[in-house]
């Protein structure tokens, strides 16, 4: 064999060698995450829903409070108004849901009150209810199931 062929060779294959390893140490694609949210409901007569942003088996739910319409033109700008809001979290048929109250004051701007993130197995259910009382209404909490599918 012709040395210079038997140097290509060699080269072309201690090329593919060591090209072969930095394929394999390349890092995993971040997951994607997947945001859902159920319906909208009417409490101390706001607009209300719950949703969810699911990444892997990672579920971090929210719950937002807006205006129910718009205002009509020329009347002022809505007074800000004390709300209290629940939102609670539970693995279902996993035990008690975790519920963190967090007292907010509505403008005319939609709040958004968020959950701490939750882990759970491939197969689990998740629901959260978000909850919204201003004197004189009391709460009438929204609900919102995920289940996480991997």
């Amino acid at each position: 064999m012709n040395r210079l062929a038997l140097l290509a060779t060699c080269a072309a294959g201690l090329a593919l060698l060591t090209a072969t390893p930095a394929l394999a140490a390349a890092p995993a694609a971040p997951a994607e995450t997947v945001t859902s949210c159920g319906g909208s409901g009417l409490q101390a007569g706001l607009a209300t829903r719950v949703c969810a942003e699911v990444t892997g088996t990672t579920v971090e739910f929210y719950g937002t409070v807006a205006l129910a319409g718009p205002p009509s033109p020329g009347s002022p700008a809505p007074a800000p108004r004390q709300l209290f809001t629940t939102l609670s979290v539970e693995v279902v048929g996993g035990g008690s849901p975790v519920a963190h109250d967090r007292p907010v004051v509505f403008t005319a701007s939609p709040v958004e009150v968020r959950a701490l993130a939750a882990s759970a197995a491939c197969g689990s259910t998740l629901r959260a209810a978000f909850g919204v009382a201003s004197f004189p209404w009391p709460a009438r909490p929204v609900v919102h199931e995920v289940t996480l599918t991997c």
